[in-house]
């Protein structure tokens, strides 16, 4: 999943992709490296951020999406938890809903359940503006697996199939490094759900933390940890540098598909 931000404030890429044509030449250039979604979000969710409007984010978002609906063969993610934003955007051709709120947000479970398109529920302890204050857990694999669970049978009460689910263990949204660790190191946990499980590692402040880089030099370590990921169990990874992360997890997926010497 290759990473559009159309917002200011992103924290790796904010502003660089406001006008429409580097929007779309940036799509395509993420689909020739290999993504298989891209992912649009026209509001910033890194720690502290401000929201915005409904209309300011459809305003930032649909025009890309139709755009891209009609060039690229590659689905396209509506990266929101707004649901006028998520009834737009699937209206203008977006065929994924990516809700870092899990669907929590007044009317977002009816909209969504109308819409009939797949949905990424990802866990988030507190709301972006706070969340990284000091989030708090006893056990943060078992309280994620439930919350992920809890958000999957509430879609289920409203009408919203379970093969229409994707997960997000929601690294780096309300949790310390230790936190973001512990998640990756039992990941597995969270895949014996038995959906679909997306990771986003890329470029995030954890990662800075451990290596004591900045966000320029955190590729190297954002590789690393989708190749674990997906060695544990996940089968999205969405990321903002495509290429490097392709390369990585074909590596991945060759060590953990070969069974004889006779493949090769």
């Amino acid at each position: 999943m290759g990473v559009l931000n159309v917002t200011p404030d992103s924290f790796s890429d904010g502003g660089k992709y406001l006008i429409l044509e580097q929007a779309i030449q940036h799509a395509r250039r993420m689909a020739e490296e290999g993504a298989t979604i891209i992912d649009i979000g026209g509001e910033s969710t890194r720690p502290g951020s401000v929201p915005i409007s409904v209309e300011e984010e459809i305003r930032r978002v649909v025009p890309v999406i139709k755009v891209l609906n009609q060039e690229l063969s590659v689905p396209i993610s509506i990266d929101t938890s707004k649901p006028e934003v998520m009834q737009a955007a699937v209206m203008a051709g977006a065929g994924l809903i990516n809700d870092v709120n899990a669907l929590r947000g007044d009317g977002a479970l009816k909209v969504a359940s109308e819409l009939d398109v797949p949905i990424c529920l990802a866990h988030m302890q507190g709301d972006p503006q706070t969340m990284q204050q000091n989030p708090l857990y006893i056990n943060v694999v078992n309280e994620v697996q439930d919350f992920l669970l809890d958000r999957v049978n509430a879609c289920e009460q409203h009408g919203i199939s379970r093969d229409r689910l994707i997960l997000d263990p929601g690294f780096g949204f309300g949790k310390q490094v230790i936190h973001n660790l512990l998640l990756l190191k039992h990941l597995s946990c969270i895949c014996k759900i038995g959906l679909p499980v997306l990771v986003g590692f890329s470029r995030k402040s954890f990662i800075g933390t451990l290596l004591k880089t900045s966000i320029e030099d955190r590729l190297y370590g954002s590789v690393a940890l989708a190749a674990i990921a997906v060695w544990e169990g996940a089968v999205i990874v969405r990321t903002h540098d495509v290429r490097a992360t392709m390369q990585a997890l074909i590596l991945c997926n060759s060590a953990k598909r070969v069974k004889n010497e006779e493949e090769y």
